[in-house]
């Protein structure tokens, strides 16, 4: 259960969120380059999915009975792990062609498209200001892709549906939240979107090395331990005010960029990242402004 809002909880669920934006990075350096390495996207979306499930599972067997590792709502499940396992194979792709942080500043439409379609899909109150910020948002990614200016490239595609999918994992998610623990929603999504995944193997697997192996294994731990502490920030904040904060992933994927790879966002992808920013922070606006830090 969350705790009530106070300062000392707020600078908490923060501290947690910084340090899962901090950490998700990584997984954008080891599948670029285990892609790189020629390892099929599809076989990286399935390690991080398997080791993903390995990793959680204990946490899952201490939150509940085994019997709670099974979804109630099967086919509803399935499609969450479809969408997830999607976003996860557009965004690795997407990688092979695109710096991290220009990816990712693409990827990030996904908070915009989910406040757009709650109001559509799942009927929830938008207001004017907020359309407006939806609508800054979509300015925010064209200032990224420059579609007047330079020829819209597959990678910047690929990261965009990716953020797409990704949106509407989320609001799944939203649909059927209430039901078990996070930690076992978690272990369910990544347990049957690596058995889906599983049936492809046989057609893509290319052996890899044992440093391959490593990076295989460190996307699963890595992904597990973010959303872990993702989920203790919003068990210490509200959602608003948690939510901007995502966009300080980009400071460590640019980093990281920059020293592994050499690449460096240019002028547009900061300025569209900004715009973004505002966006966001528009949308939380209303929260943040009662949670005072």
């Amino acid at each position: 259960m969350s705790q009530p809002a106070s300062p000392r909880n707020n600078l908490i669920g923060i501290a947690f969120m910084l340090g899962a934006m901090a950490s998700l990075p990584f997984i954008d350096v080891f599948a670029k380059l285990l892609g790189a390495g020629g390892i099929p996207i599809v076989q990286i979306a399935f390690a991080r999915m398997a080791f993903g499930a390995l990793t959680t599972l204990p946490f899952a067997l201490r939150a509940g009975p085994v019997r709670s590792l099974w979804p109630q709502q099967f086919w509803v499940h399935a499609l969450r792990a479809a969408l997830l396992s999607g976003a996860t194979f557009l965004f690795f792709s997407s990688l092979k062609t695109l710096p991290i942080a220009d990816a990712l500043a693409i990827f990030f439409v996904q908070p915009i498209i989910v406040t757009a379609l709650g109001a559509l899909i799942l009927r929830e109150a938008v207001d004017a200001r907020r359309w407006g910020a939806v609508g800054l948002g979509f300015v925010g990614i064209l200032v990224i892709l420059r579609p007047c200016m330079v020829a819209i490239s597959a990678g910047s595609l690929l990261a965009l549906g990716a953020g797409v999918a990704l949106a509407l994992y989320f609001l799944l998610s939203r649909w059927v939240a209430g039901g078990a623990s996070a930690i076992a929603v978690t272990f369910q999504t990544n347990m049957i979107a690596a058995v889906a995944l599983a049936c492809l193997m046989p057609w893509v697997w290319m052996p890899p090395t044992p440093n391959q192996w490593a990076m295989l294994a460190a996307l699963g731990a890595i992904a597990s331990f973010g959303h872990f502490l993702i989920l203790r920030a919003y068990d210490h904040a509200e959602a608003s005010l948690l939510a901007p904060l995502a966009y300080s992933e980009m400071i460590m994927a640019t980093v990281l960029g920059w020293l592994v790879f050499g690449d460096f966002p240019d002028g547009y992808t900061f300025a569209g990242v900004g715009i973004l920013l505002a966006a966001a922070l528009v949308l939380a606006w209303p929260a943040s402004a009662r949670a005072r830090i």
